[in-house]
């Protein structure tokens, strides 16, 4: 039996995706597709555009076999710790053969050296990082120029964008990680077709970028342009998407500048927060009366050393009161100390595909947030308390964007998806 693993958001499910878990299937020769699912919220720094259950259901419909939630600690991490997690959730599965990624490039033997210099970091590769910030060069820049210092006989890595297109970027996090754990799951890479990952413009002549789909569902008014997307989400997607109530950043912004108006006075400001040191709390905190929307106020305290999508991060982890402490415990036990089941489809589970991870296992898997609660302790209940919190909150703004509002439905009363089939 042969298991693949696939690190997603889904938001939403396009046609992409649906190439990448064929391409397992048939490609890799995979038996079983496990998936783990950014929750409720995303690494960008936003809301999902869709809840986890419905991003999970629609993932189990077009080819995955079992889904489980990335917490949300790593869910809006940086990427790093977005990869490092993940990996050690799937790591402690203990059942995994191979972790499948796109990339832009599609060179595993290239990503895998350049993953192995930052795995690594020697003393030179640091001294020469340290450098180049300095000098004021951009992270990514950075770190490209410390691997041609350190290894000036690697070629292609520039050419191919490894350090600055985002989806290499993740898959050097991927390998990193595996690296750095030993880890005997082998990684995989499928090279990305389509349109620019931040692409937000729909093409009929090639695959579709999540960004471009959420901007043709963005419009507030009734009138969605789900004709058009019938060309690039499966049918599945397409059916979810239209029946739910989407949710956007600007959705978020009441409620942000509720949090925001409360803490501001607080002793320490908002440096207690996760990613949040005191410069980035200052330039917070001198702008909060400027708040228009959550997404202007981001542009608004965007700099040099802060890019939109790190502000964005950070006003996230404002919001579900998602703290520095936290996030340093959950690094030091080895970041997700349990695997919450959202769903899976029946034949797998007759198959044997759940019973084997199970017992392989070395951390609990998680099928009720009510039972976790009573089995958990340390680190693992407080990830699982934050994700029952980050659920909770877009579940309430959820239900009162609904044409006639309704009470929020519970987290700890969620079932798990069963797909018959």
């Amino acid at each position: 039996m042969k298991i693949a693993a696939v690190i997603a958001e889904y938001n939403p499910f396009h046609n992409g995706h649906l190439y990448q878990l064929d391409t397992i299937r048939r490609s890799a020769g995979a038996d079983y597709i496990i998936v783990v699912m950014s929750g409720d919220f995303v690494q960008r720094g936003a809301p999902a555009i869709m809840d986890k259950y419905d991003r999970c259901r629609v993932a189990l419909a077009c080819g995955a076999d079992a889904v489980f939630e990335l917490p949300v600690y790593f869910s809006l991490g940086s990427a790093e710790y977005f990869a490092h997690g993940a990996v050690s959730l799937l790591d402690r599965l203990g059942t995994i053969d191979i972790l499948h990624f796109g990339s832009e490039c599609g060179d595993i033997g290239l990503l895998s050296k350049c993953a192995d210099i930052l795995a690594n970091e020697t003393d030179e590769y640091r001294h020469s990082l340290s450098i180049y910030l300095k000098e004021g060069k951009s992270f990514p820049l950075a770190r490209s120029e410390a691997v041609k210092t350190v290894s000036p006989n690697l070629s292609g890595f520039e050419a191919a964008g490894i350090f600055s297109s985002p989806n290499n970027i993740l898959a050097l996090e991927y390998i990193k990680a595996l690296k750095q754990r030993k880890s005997p799951i082998t990684p995989l890479t499928v090279k990305r077709k389509g349109a620019d990952f931040h692409s937000d413009t729909l093409s009929d002549e090639c695959l579709p970028s999540a960004s471009a789909i959420r901007k043709s569902l963005s419009d507030a008014s009734d009138d969605r342009d789900y004709v058009r997307l019938t060309k690039h989400v499966p049918d599945a997607c397409l059916e979810a998407l239209q029946k739910n109530t989407l949710l956007f950043q600007s959705d978020f912004s009441k409620i942000l500048l509720y949090k925001l108006t409360q803490v501001i006075d607080f002793e320490g400001g908002f440096s207690r927060f996760y990613d949040i040191g005191n410069e980035l709390s200052n330039t917070i905190a001198a702008n909060v009366m400027a708040f228009t929307s959550l997404e202007e106020f981001a542009y608004l305290c965007k700099s040099r050393n802060y890019t939109y999508t790190r502000i964005c991060r950070a006003l996230m982890h404002i919001l579900l009161d998602m703290t520095q402490d936290n996030a340093d415990l959950l690094k030091a036990d080895d970041c997700c100390g349990y695997a919450r089941l959202l769903g899976f489809r029946s034949k797998s589970s007759k198959d044997g595909l759940l019973s084997l991870i199970k017992k392989n296992s070395s951390i609990p898997i998680i099928t009720s947030p009510a039972k976790g609660l009573r089995q958990l302790n340390g680190s693992a209940l407080i990830s699982l308390k934050a994700d029952i919190h980050a659920a909770n909150i877009y579940e309430g703004i959820k239900a009162q964007k609904k044409a006639s509002p309704v009470p929020p439905r519970n987290e700890l009363t969620r079932e798990i998806i069963k797909l018959n089939f």
